[in-house]
């Protein structure tokens, strides 16, 4: 699957395992001798742990030890997070990171327990998931010039998987390029709110590929526009926000994997050389194109770079708004 442009393109992964340092590692033939620990900060069966844990049966094998794949809930992943960023740096502890972790929090805390800028390093990249806003397919609303222009009489509901989710920041910016008004109703997760659109509650609801193709695909929503450089292949009637004439409307949800600061480059390696097989094993592959979800062998530079990237362009937006999750 090809990604878009910006900071998008796909490439062969280069790995040196030579020149690690750290007695963890010695030459890094020894690295891993006992099971890596992957933390997640979400619930178990979330999307974020049903992926980690997919991940790891791949990764496992070809490391020679199964993952650990820890659940630590709480506070916007901070919990998670703090964990990882204050344990040993020796590679057996290993954080799944995502926008809000990563980029989001400094922005919503006004304290935090960790600097994910200082603390943590990028290993290898899971994948991104276009964003769509849906309607009801029985809905007047056929388009998003539709969408806008009944938004100047009355605007609109659109619901979220949670207020400062990818989804709400998104749908912000959009309203923003686009120049109309929407009111945000936040759930408890994509599903929730994709059943409320069905019931009639909400209006529309701005929803990842993930939750929404298989709504898409059977005819249950309408997509008006999608958050992405090109199509989608799993929703390819749905039109981007530049060919409707809106410039700068990019916006997805992703996930990854990070280390604490200081991992020896010998085990941030070969991670990311497992990652990224893991990523392009077949079964892997066909469930994640199914989902519409894309997926690129970034090395772990790519990866921190494209996370720096993301940080100018959400943080400022969050300040803007005045969301605060710990007020």
């Amino acid at each position: 699957m090809m990604l878009g442009r910006r900071d998008l393109a796909r490439g062969l992964v280069s790995v040196a395992l030579a020149g690690a340092s750290g007695a963890a590692v010695a030459q890094g033939a020894s690295w891993p001798d006992h099971p890596p620990r992957w933390v997640v900060g979400y619930p178990p069966g979330g999307p974020s742990d049903t992926f980690a844990r997919l991940i790891a049966s791949f990764m496992g094998p070809r490391l020679g030890f199964n993952m650990v794949v820890e659940n630590r809930p709480g506070g916007g992943a901070v919990l998670a997070s703090e964990t990882v960023a204050r344990s040993m740096p020796d590679g057996y502890t290993l954080l799944h990171t995502d926008n809000g972790n990563l980029v989001y929090n400094p922005a919503l805390y006004g304290k935090l327990p960790y600097d994910p800028d200082r603390d943590l390093t990028g290993v290898g990249f899971i994948g991104r998931f276009p964003l769509f806003l849906v309607v009801r397919p029985d809905s007047p609303v056929k388009t998003l010039a539709d969408y806008i222009a009944a938004s100047k009489q009355r605007a609109p509901t659109y619901g979220s998987p949670a207020v400062a989710s990818p989804h709400h920041l998104a749908m912000e910016m959009l309203k923003r390029r686009a120049g109309f008004e929407a009111t945000h109703v936040p759930y408890r997760g994509g599903p929730a709110a994709m059943q409320d659109l069905m019931s009639g509650t909400v209006e529309s609801v701005l929803i990842d590929c993930a939750t929404g193709i298989p709504f898409l695909r059977d005819g249950k929503a309408r997509g008006l526009v999608v958050l992405s450089e090109a199509r989608s292949a799993q929703a390819p009637d749905v039109p981007t926000a530049a060919e409707l004439g809106i410039a700068d409307a990019v916006a997805f949800g992703w996930q990854a994997m990070h280390a604490p600061t200081g991992t020896p480059e010998a085990a941030i390696a070969r991670l990311n050389t497992e990652l990224n097989a893991a990523m392009a094993a077949p079964e892997m592959l066909a469930r994640v194109a199914g989902l519409g979800i894309e997926t690129a062998p970034w090395t772990p530079a790519q990866l921190n770079s494209f996370v720096a990237t993301e940080n100018t362009q959400w943080r400022p937006l969050i300040r803007e708004l005045g969301i605060r999750l710990d007020s």
